[in-house]
Order: C-alpha cells, then sequence, then structure tokens
C-alpha cells in the first residue's frame, strides 16, 4: 500500500509540474521512479552476489541487470526510430562495476525518448516485435518490464539479506 501511495504521489507530483501532456509525462515519472530504484539495487548489492542464482534455471542478479539494460535499447530504439545495433550486455557483461555503468548508459538513452515524447506522438503507431503499437503502448510496456524484472530484485535481495531500495525507511 506504502510503494502505491508512492507512486500515486510520484505521478500526481509529475502531472502538476507538466500541464502540457500530462499522458506523457505521467508515464515518464513511473519510468524514472522504476529506474531509480532498480539504479539504487543495482549499486546496493554487493559484487560478490552478481552471480548469485536462487535456483540453477534462472538468471544471475547480474544477469537480470545485463536483461533490463538491453531491453532499454529493445524498446526505446524503435519509439527513437534507431536502427543501429545495440550492446548485448546480458551475454556480454559480468562484473558489477561494469554492468552497474550499462545499465546507467542504457537508461541514458531510453531517458531521450521518455524525454522527447509528447502526447501526440504517444498514439503514432510504428512496428514492434512483429506488431504494430502506439509509442507510448511501447515505452509503457518498457516501463512493465523494468517493474517486473525490479521484482526480481526485490527477491534476490531478500535472499541475500538486504532491503531493497522500495522498501527502505526514508530519511
Amino acid at each position: 500500500m506504502k510503494s502505491i501511495l508512492l507512486l500515486v504521489t510520484a505521478v500526481a507530483a509529475v502531472n502538476a509540474q507538466t500541464p502540457t501532456d500530462p499522458i506523457s509525462k505521467g508515464n515518464m515519472g513511473v519510468y524514472n521512479m522504476v529506474k531509480s530504484t532498480i539504479l539504487r539495487a543495482a549499486e546496493k548489492m554487493p559484487e560478490a552476489n552478481y552471480s548469485f542464482k536462487p535456483t540453477p534455471d534462472v538468471r544471475s542478479f547480474g544477469q537480470l541487470i545485463g536483461h533490463i539494460a538491453d531491453g532499454q535499447y529493445e524498446f526505446c530504439a524503435p519509439v527513437l526510430g534507431d536502427k543501429t545495433e545495440h550492446p548485448s550486455i546480458e551475454k556480454t557483461v559480468t562484473s558489477k562495476a561494469a554492468l552497474v555503468e550499462s545499465l546507467k548508459t542504457a537508461f541514458a538513452y531510453c531517458d531521450k525518448a521518455y524525454s522527447a515524447m509528447t502526447d501526440a506522438q504517444g498514439g503514432e503507431i510504428i512496428e514492434f516485435f512483429g506488431h504494430q503499437s502506439p509509442k507510448l503502448t511501447i515505452l509503457s510496456f518498457n516501463t512493465a518490464h523494468n517493474d517486473e524484472h525490479y521484482g526480481n530484485i526485490v527477491t534476490y535481495m531478500r535472499l541475500k539479506g538486504l532491503v531493497p531500495p522500495s522498501s527502505e525507511k526514508k530519511q
């Protein structure tokens, strides 16, 4: 309940500050909130736990961070109209420092798509994974994907005795 209240407060604050394009700016506010918790979690998890897998058939914590980074390019490149090849972070980067830096770079790339989006542009239909989708739907899907994997991150952190950023007490 506390997380939902924080989410509603964050979105309301963004919308209050940006009377134009409230849908796309509200979407960006949710993306930024999830991005922040993922980055804080990636920084908080000790390097020794980056190879941790709760079970053998799932990604390691480091692979999960790499997967989230890769996702930023997969979702935001079509919205930006960028057809260049992007890094395959999950399969090639292993150290905590390099993964955190790759994640920051990937989020900075995706920030361009969110910050440039207007409500009018959000309705533009583009191809995404073989389907026709509105740009804003693709960005919303990215935020949902990030949040889905943040849920995985929370479990990994709890199994290692760490408090995830979204559960930390406010200073």
